[in-house]
């Protein structure tokens, strides 16, 4: 694996690429996430299993670590370092941030403005069990041979046959939307 052609082809994918817009002011909550990639013998994507809390709509889901924008937050971007330091003690400033893949909406009310960041793994993982019950680090081979294999390049799925299946986990909803974006934009040229 080159990690510096990696790394080029990643960023160039996300500075150059086309990404969904802002939709209208204050229709939606400001939320954010980041999507982390990982260098070890593969490319590697960071994603959480939300933790089983009773009356948490979003109990059990597969998502990039990330939350809702605070006061004190400068920007969605400012919001996605912060979750990531809270939800899994990843330091900002191990963190090099790529660019926004766009913004995606869900269907409770929130914009999520999606990040794209390399860790340089400089510091454990170390999650709040109370937000995340699992942590995965998925190949990226794996999904975008997945995503080929269910043949979503180039084609806009139904939203209900949108999922990334992954050991006895499912990433479907806005968070496979994120990924099927990310996966596109890296597969633009393929």
């Amino acid at each position: 694996m080159n990690k510096e052609k990696y790394i080029r082809i990643i960023r160039s994918a996300v500075q150059n690429g086309s990404h969904p817009g802002a939709p209208e002011e204050n229709l939606f909550q400001p939320t954010s996430v980041i999507a982390l990639f990982i260098f070890n013998a593969e490319v590697e994507l960071l994603f959480i299993q939300k933790a089983d809390v009773k009356g948490y709509p979003w109990a059990n889901q597969m998502a990039f670590p990330g939350g809702h924008k605070d006061k004190k937050d400068i920007s969605t971007k400012d919001t996605a370092l912060r979750e990531l330091a809270e939800e899994m003690g990843i330091n900002r400033k191990n963190v090099e941030v790529m660019g926004s893949l766009g913004h995606f909406q869900t269907i409770n009310n929130k914009d999520i403005e999606a990040w794209v960041g390399i860790w340089n793994q400089k510091e454990a993982i170390n999650y709040d069990r109370s937000e995340i019950s699992r942590v995965f680090q998925i190949p990226l081979k794996y999904l975008i041979d997945l995503h080929k294999e269910k043949e979503f390049h180039r084609q806009t799925p139904n939203v209900m046959l949108l999922t990334y299946p992954y050991e006895d986990v499912l990433i479907w909803g806005v968070t496979a939307k994120i990924l099927y974006h990310l996966i596109e934009v890296l597969l633009k040229d393929d």
